[in-house]
């Protein structure tokens, strides 16, 4: 199964992954995330509540602000309100589990099509928001071998009042920035698989070499 948040979760992961994190553990409740990345030496909290900054946790599921940090060598600790929640709802019966973002659309291809299964259930986590349609559409092309045309998948997103809202750069913990960073294919050449840590946690480890950002 491939859970797929583009704006901004899983977008978050992969920026964190290539900016030399040692692994991104997802906590879908906000007060064990709190203690989660209490009890990890190093680890920082990454959380929003309904898409808003929460007091006291200075990154707020900013791809943006994620790229600014020092993450080399740390744990990234998420909590969001919808690709987060989604991943904890189905990771008890999924097997072979990707989260997925337009950033890695092309290696969560490759690597879905490596691991050769029978069913392919591309999920994704807000199915209203034409971000997540364009991305499953757009895995869907990838595994077809076909080559996606991004400009007209996103269409309806860019056409919309809630685009509109997001590119004024006036939501609170939403930099416009975060559109630019999220909005475009393959920028990493790695995939975000996820697993079951200890303690129950689920997380991604980078068992690939991030790749550097396309060009």
């Amino acid at each position: 199964m491939v859970v797929i948040d583009v704006l901004r979760a899983f977008t978050v992961s992969a920026y964190a992954l290539a900016g030399g994190a040692r692994d991104v553990v997802f906590v879908a409740n906000l007060e064990e995330a709190r203690l989660v990345a209490a009890a990890i030496p190093g680890a920082l909290l990454c959380a929003e509540v309904d898409g808003l900054p929460v007091e006291g946790i200075p990154i707020s599921n900013s791809p943006t602000q994620v790229a600014a940090a020092d993450l080399a060598g740390r744990t990234l600790v998420q909590r969001s309100s919808a690709g987060v929640q989604a991943l904890a709802a189905v990771a008890p019966h999924a097997e072979g589990l990707l989260a997925a973002c337009l950033v890695v659309a092309g290696a969560t291809a490759a690597e879905v099509r490596r691991r050769r299964p029978e069913v392919v259930t591309l999920l994704p986590s807000v199915p209203e928001h034409a971000e997540d349609a364009a991305c499953a559409d757009a895995l869907e092309q990838l595994l077809g071998g076909g080559r996606p045309d991004l400009d007209a998948l996103l269409a309806p997103l860019r056409a919309s009042e809630r685009y509109a809202e997001l590119a004024s750069g006036l939501r609170p913990g939403f930099p416009a920035t975060d559109l630019d960073l999220a909005l475009v294919l393959d920028r990493f050449d790695f995939p975000l698989p996820v697993e079951t840590g200890e303690g129950g946690l689920l997380r991604i480890r980078p068992r690939w070499r991030p790749g550097a950002p396309s060009t």
